[in-house]
């Protein structure tokens, strides 16, 4: 099942989503119908409240980024019951977009180094590092379970040249080949 992307402009978005239960009903398929969502609207990445789901999930598969870094080829994970326990490293600088912040692509700082503990979709539970692509994805897709989005990361400045853009979202003014939705 391919869902639609909820917008900015849903209070789902800034919700802390809550933690999944081992026993969480059809888990698997959600998964796979979040892989399947993520595919569609050609994004590397999707929490479960781009879909309207406050749990504590997302996905994150680099694989069409792997032509500038081969490294990303089939890097492809669920995140389950995640949690950051340190970023490090040299920040800098990378140009993000979102899937619920159609056409807008902003320039977010971030540490180049993230570990984080988590459940994959077997319930095995994981304490891993990275670093670069790898971990920008990840902590963007985090974000997302803490109710944060990409604009929250750049300045109060851009914020208000991207009021514009932002207010477009909300009417429904944007083109992009994915089903959406905005939740009240």
């Amino acid at each position: 099942m391919i869902y639609p992307v909820v917008l900015y402009g849903s209070p789902m978005l800034r919700k802390v989503s809550k933690e999944i239960d081992k026993n969480h009903k059809d888990l698997d398929k959600l998964i796979k119908d979040m892989f399947e969502t993520m595919e569609v609207s050609e994004g590397v990445g999707l929490a479960a409240p781009q879909i309207g789901k406050s749990l504590r999930l997302f996905v994150i598969d680099t694989t069409p980024m792997a032509e500038d870094d081969p490294s990303l080829e089939g890097f492809r994970k669920a995140f389950i019951n995640p949690t950051i326990i340190e970023e490090s490293g040299t920040p800098w600088k990378f140009v993000e977009g979102c899937l619920s912040l159609p056409e807008i692509r902003e320039e977010v700082e971030r540490p180049s180094v993230v570990k984080i503990q988590y459940y994959d979709e077997n319930f095995d539970f994981h304490e891993e590092t990275y670093d670069g692509i790898k971990a920008r994805v990840i902590q963007h897709e985090y974000d997302h379970l803490e109710g944060r989005l990409l604009i929250d990361n750049v300045s109060a400045l851009r914020r208000k040249l991207l009021k514009g853009k932002l207010s477009n979202i909300i009417k429904g003014k944007f083109d992009v080949g994915y089903k959406t939705k905005i939740i009240k």
